[in-house]
């Protein structure tokens, strides 16, 4: 939202006060209330003598540290609002803050990290670091501002240095590098080819060294070195706003830190990881038709792991009423068990909506669990399902009672949900919480799928929970996994798509997924298999569409070929896979990665959005192409084609055409990769026969990596890579000593098979 016209003017009807010097400082000592932070009075105008003291706006700026290296500054105009939810949760620890103040300036440190308030001269705030200054507030940065209609808004303006890239602000489709750009949280069911997003998150990330969470839940308006080319400008309609400004000071150092403020991605079931296919939307489907796709998937050999059943399980219009459509399955207890019985994990399509012509809307009218309008009547409209009505997830009655016809389908033998919807959210409303419904648009997303998620991990376990989710906020990475909404079949919507994956990996997200082939429209079999490559190589894989089916033979033979090889390929990456899931669990890095976030100090990777890591050491660049044709950058060192063998020696451009059964998949000099012995699932022990791929290994070097709960250390001496593993009691010959193999040139391969008898 812009409020200037140019440098000099503020835009027709637009008034603005900033604060222009501290009127005095109060720091709480040990042990009194709101010790560790400071409190600042700023007027918006200079005090040149008592009369100026009769008038205002004076603001009031807090800093305050929940975390190490975080710092929050809560800034406020009038603190008489009545407080209204729903708030972020924010997590905060007890350490040591150390506050200051003198004549010169008031500064406030957390970690490495402080904020630094000028008492003298222009009125300007700075972040420093490692002895600098990361980013900072100046003269006519922080404002309030009414615009021509008289709304309030509080302005804050951080600065934006030379060449400084920023990325993230959840789910975007458009460039990677946010810079230039007007961005608005405010979840839309939008698609993938316009600046609306299913998945807002009001944090960004920056190549320079800090991050920044706008920690408010409604619409938040950013203006990315747009309205003032050299500051990255957010406001909020409200009296009071609250950033966190996070030091890094690499991108994935900013990624663990606000992860742990916000919350860190749940470890899905390693059974997610495999591929899913789907009934697709729109089509025509009844038991046999989805017995026919599972038996051909088995006949042509591609392994498969979770059914997904859309939305025509339930009876049209019911939707949701949470009962199988019996016309088209009479007995979904028996079906299930049958499908089950072959060794898959079901998956059935759900929304928070709930049409008036379900059972469950007069039940729900009647006990409260649906959302109102501030009249009392329930809010209703046409749009999706006639006369739909939303669940209220604000009272804990209707979660109660939502969760309960989701219980009754995990008794019948369903194990997850695809959690759709969720963003059309309306405003004239009135919640059972009394909550805001501004602030309420983005985070129904967030009560939406936290109660699908803890009914599934209160009744399958820790571990087993798993969600196939489309609307998001702050927090929301909680509960993955998140997929990137309705994309077309074409390769722009591909690149779109792909786009958008990385930059919810930039805003905290852990797993990410698409439909593969495009969901809107009916791909080419080109398309089809370029985006097989993709979508295999992605955290999580479905086949799914709007009006066709996403079995392969229906569009070649080839493409049959080429879905068992990067089928089979992902599942003997298991080992791998799961490792770099179980640190998006750990620190809040994701599974898939921009390239800035392993080499931000590389100027090549900061825009590079075609091509990303899969994990620390795989770099992975997509074909959009039918020809194949397609070029992606190399950073420095020896790296391997792992389908070839075939190295690259970088800083370089590369480019390459590759046939439908290759995509560049190049592994990092250095890297040790554990390769299962297993490709028919992916749930096994991953030590058990794993393969150890050492490449380019200096000698001297080693390396530890883990494989399932087994850790192995791989070391170069010489010629030679020994491996040695930390379990003694460990079924494998090297249980008893080591197990060696001759390096070539530094990379070689170590398989650990199980000692004989």
């Amino acid at each position: 939202m812009k409020f200037t016209d140019g440098y000099w003017l503020l835009r027709e009807g637009v008034t603005a006060a900033h604060p222009v010097e501290v009127l005095d400082v109060t720091a709480p000592g040990p042990g009194t209330s709101g010790q560790g932070t400071l409190e600042i009075h700023a007027p918006t105008q200079p005090i040149r003598h008592r009369g100026d003291l009769l008038k205002g706006p004076v603001v009031t700026i807090r800093a305050h540290a929940p975390l190490p290296d975080v710092i929050g500054v809560t800034f406020t105009h009038f603190d008489g609002e009545q407080p209204r939810g729903p708030r972020f949760d924010v997590h905060r620890e007890e350490f040591a803050v150390h506050t200051a103040y003198d004549d010169e300036r008031a500064t406030l440190t957390s970690g490495a990290l402080s904020v630094r308030v000028a008492r003298t001269g222009p009125w300007h705030v700075d972040f420093l670091a490692d002895g600098r200054v990361l980013t900072g507030s100046g003269p006519k940065g922080m404002g309030i501002m009414r615009d021509a209609t008289g709304a309030h808004y509080l302005r804050e303006q951080l600065g934006l240095g030379v060449g400084t890239s920023v990325y993230g602000l959840g789910e975007r489709f458009g460039p990677l590098v946010k810079n230039g750009q007007v961005v608005d949280m405010w979840n839309a069911d939008g698609g993938t080819a316009t600046e609306q997003a299913y998945k807002n998150v009001p944090f960004y990330l920056t190549d320079a060294g800090y991050g920044v969470f706008v920690d408010h839940p409604g619409r938040v308006s950013f203006e990315v070195g747009s309205e003032a080319v050299s500051r990255v400008q957010f406001s909020v309609e409200s009296q009071q706003l609250t950033y966190y400004v996070i030091y890094g000071p690499t991108p994935k150092d900013i990624l663990r830190k606000y992860t742990a403020l916000t919350g860190r991605p749940a470890l899905p079931p390693a059974w997610s990881f495999g591929l899913w296919l789907s009934t697709s939307f729109t089509t025509s489907y009844d038991e046999e038709t989805v017995t026919s796709f599972i038996e051909g998937m088995r006949e042509r050999q591609l392994p498969l792991s979770v059914f997904h059943f859309d939305c025509f399980w339930m009876r049209e219009f019911n939707w949701c009423d949470f009962e199988w459509d019996p016309r088209v399955f009479p007995d979904p207890a028996a079906m299930l068990s049958r499908l089950k019985s072959k060794g898959l994990h079901i998956c059935v399509w759900i929304n928070p909506y709930i049409a008036q012509r379900s059972p469950l809307f007069a039940e729900g009218k009647a006990l409260g669990h649906l959302l109102r309008r501030p009249d009392g009547g329930v809010w209703q409209w046409d749009l999706w399902q006639p006369g739909m009505a939303l669940v209220d997830f604000t009272s804990p009655a209707a979660r109660d009672w939502y969760a309960a016809k989701l219980e009754a389908l995990l008794d019948q033998g369903v194990d997850c949900f695809k959690t759709d919807f969720g963003e059309r959210v309306p405003v004239d409303v009135a919640y059972a919480d009394g909550a805001d419904p501004e602030r309420m648009h983005n985070y129904y997303a967030h009560l939406y799928n936290r109660t699908v998620f803890d009914v599934l991990r209160k009744h399958r376990g820790e571990g087993e929970a798993v969600v196939f989710a489309r609307s998001a906020t702050a927090g929301s990475q909680q509960f993955p996994v998140h997929w990137g909404g309705d994309c077309e079949a074409t390769y722009e919507s591909m690149a779109e798509s792909l786009r958008g994956g990385l930059s919810l990996g930039l805003s905290g997200f852990g797993y990410w997924s698409h439909d593969i082939g495009g969901f809107e429209g009916t791909p080419t079999p080109a398309l089809f298999k370029r985006w097989l490559a993709f979508g295999l190589l992605s955290s999580h894989s479905r086949l799914h569409g709007s009006s066709s089916y996403r079995v392969p033979w229906l569009f070649d033979e080839e493409s049959v070929d080429v879905l068992r090889l990067f089928t089979r390929l992902k599942l003997s990456l298991m080992p791998y896979l799961y490792e770099a899931a179980r640190t998006a669990r750990d620190e809040g890095v994701p599974v898939m990665r921009a390239m800035v976030l392993e080499f931000p100090d590389d100027p090549g990777c900061a825009h590079l959005e075609r091509q990303y890591m899969l994990g620390p050491d795989l770099l992975v660049a997509p074909v959009f192409s039918d020809a194949g044709d397609v070029s992606y950058y190399v950073p420095e060192g020896t790296w391997t084609h792992y389908l070839t063998g075939r190295t690259v020696t970088g800083p370089r451009w590369v480019r390459e055409r590759h046939a439908f059964d290759s995509v560049p998949l190049l592994v990092r000099p250095g890297a040790v990769i554990p390769v299962g012995a297993v490709t028919d699932r992916p749930e096994y022990d991953y030590a058990d026969g794993v393969t150890l791929r050492a490449y380019g290994l200096e000698r001297g070097a080693q390396v530890t990596v883990r494989a399932g709960d087994v850790t192995f250390t791989v070391v170069r001496e010489g010629d030679t890579l020994r491996a040695s593993c930390d379990d003694p009691s460990a079924p494998w010959s090297l249980a008893a000593g080591t197990r060696t193999a001759r390096a070539a040139a530094g990379t070689g391969f170590l398989t650990l098979e199980p000692a004989e008898d």
